[in-house]
């Protein structure tokens, strides 16, 4: 069997796979947090691009990749589904284990994928700038390469712990031009509230959402807002999951070419949207009762064990409750996680749409402390050759746990994961790993 599967750039998808109308039930809508009542979408426009509000709360199957993002993503994609032979043997597992491997992308995550779109859509609307927050830094940078694709400014709230552990991910924002400020800031009115009621706090991505959001709602034409500006997020969102769907729609494709099925799907999930886009494509296949067996296993932090430990609920998406209320799995809107090198996986909540597959028992859940999650990426590291992110790690965790029980229950399983990005940027926690320093 070949080790590494391809697909030609003329079989790319042309279509996303938006799964809303495949769901078990129809998702609880996002409420006025005033009235309690649900938000109409006329109600987003001031943060958001209309096309983007629109693909929110579409019905419609399938939406078409517009050609210029496909153009982009030719840069790119297909990526490609790689067996994991060397970690088979050294396991001595009977699984066969399989890899979308998302760092190809030019800014090293899945997070391109999503990125592109955004500022496609902002571009065709006029609009001049976005502002969005980041935690490790991979959205943050996947959306300045794509403002700098279609000229746009990017301006990009850090979550402080990791602006301070990831200098790197701060220097390729502004290599694409981008304003990068830790967040919270004395920037916006929400981090200086932040700021006030803790000096010393490390941030969370509900703090930093909030500041990209009062950013622009409090838009004055100033250095770091200018007019014209609109909010873009890298996750959780139905039109984020929808587009992420790219990579699971490719590794259907690769597997098919190779007569395989996965029986278990494997992600990092932070706020869901590179799980939701490995998995959603096969999850339609469990949905409509091709493959009832098929499982799904979403991998978050013990640090911020949203699906694990927290509760299906109504909340915010943000800390300081700028955000229309959404029905989620959260740990609530004021958490702030310990600040582990898995930044991108230090959200409260999860997507709405991930929330409802977990609790209608569709998919399920595992969370990992951050220290057994190096120790799994240092074997894949020494086995596969690559440096994953540490919130690819969590994955990485999973599968090995899920190898071997497929050699001690002596079954031969196909497991597929999303290794979602690359570590270059990651070194720092792999040196504390390294030295004994993790919490």
């Amino acid at each position: 069997m070949k080790k590494i599967v391809f697909l030609d750039q003329s079989e790319l998808p042309r279509y996303y796979y938006n799964v809303v109308p495949d769901l078990p039930k129809q998702l609880e809508p996002p409420l006025d947090p005033k009235t309690k009542k649900p938000i109409s979408p006329d109600k987003l426009e001031k943060p958001f691009p209309k096309e983007l509000i629109k693909q929110e709360v579409s019905h419609e199957r399938e939406i078409k990749i517009p050609e210029e993002v496909l153009k982009l993503y030719c840069g790119f994609r297909p990526s490609l589904l790689i067996r994991a032979t060397r970690l088979e043997q050294y396991l001595e597992t009977p699984a066969k284990i399989f890899y979308k491997y998302e760092g190809v992308s030019p800014t090293g995550s899945h997070k391109t994928n999503t990125a592109i779109v955004q500022a496609y859509y902002g571009k065709r609307e006029g609009l001049k700038r976005f502002a969005t927050e980041t935690g490790a830094g991979q959205w943050g940078s996947a959306l300045s390469y794509a403002c700098s694709m279609f000229g746009l400014k990017c301006t990009v709230y850090m979550v402080k712990v990791s602006y301070e552990q990831k200098p790197y991910r701060k220097v390729l924002m502004k290599t694409y031009g981008a304003d990068v400020l830790s967040s919270p800031s004395h920037n916006t009115s929400a981090g200086r509230r932040f700021l006030k009621k803790d000096p010393q706090t490390s941030g969370s991505l509900g703090m930093a959402i909030s500041e990209a959001i009062c950013d622009v709602l409090e838009s004055k034409d100033t250095k770091y807002s200018p007019s014209g500006s609109k909010y873009s997020l890298g996750s959780v969102l139905n039109f984020v999951l929808m587009h992420q769907t790219i990579i699971g729609l490719e590794a259907k494709k690769q597997m098919e070419k190779i007569n395989e099925y996965p029986d278990i799907i494997i992600g990092c999930a932070g706020g869901g949207s590179n799980f939701g886009g490995i998995s959603l494509p096969f999850l339609r296949d469990k949905l409509n009762g091709k493959k009832k067996s098929l499982r799904a296993i979403a991998v978050e932090s013990q640090a911020c064990p949203s699906m694990t430990k927290g509760e299906y609920k109504y909340d915010f998406g943000d800390s300081a409750g700028l955000t229309p209320l959404l029905k989620m799995y959260s740990v609530g809107a004021d958490f702030i996680p310990d600040p582990i090198h898995a930044g991108g996986l230090r959200y409260h909540g999860m997507a709405p749409i991930i929330s409802l597959l977990l609790n209608e028992k569709v998919i399920e859940a595992k969370a990992y402390q951050q220290r057994e999650t190096f120790k799994a990426a240092l074997t894949f590291a020494n086995t596969e050759g690559l440096v994953v992110a540490p919130e690819t790690s969590h994955a990485v965790k999973a599968v090995i746990d899920e190898a071997k029980k497929c050699k001690k229950e002596k079954m031969e399983k196909t497991i597929l994961f999303n290794l979602s990005g690359h570590g270059f940027f990651d070194l720092k926690g792999y040196e504390d790993y390294l030295n004994g320093k993790l919490g």
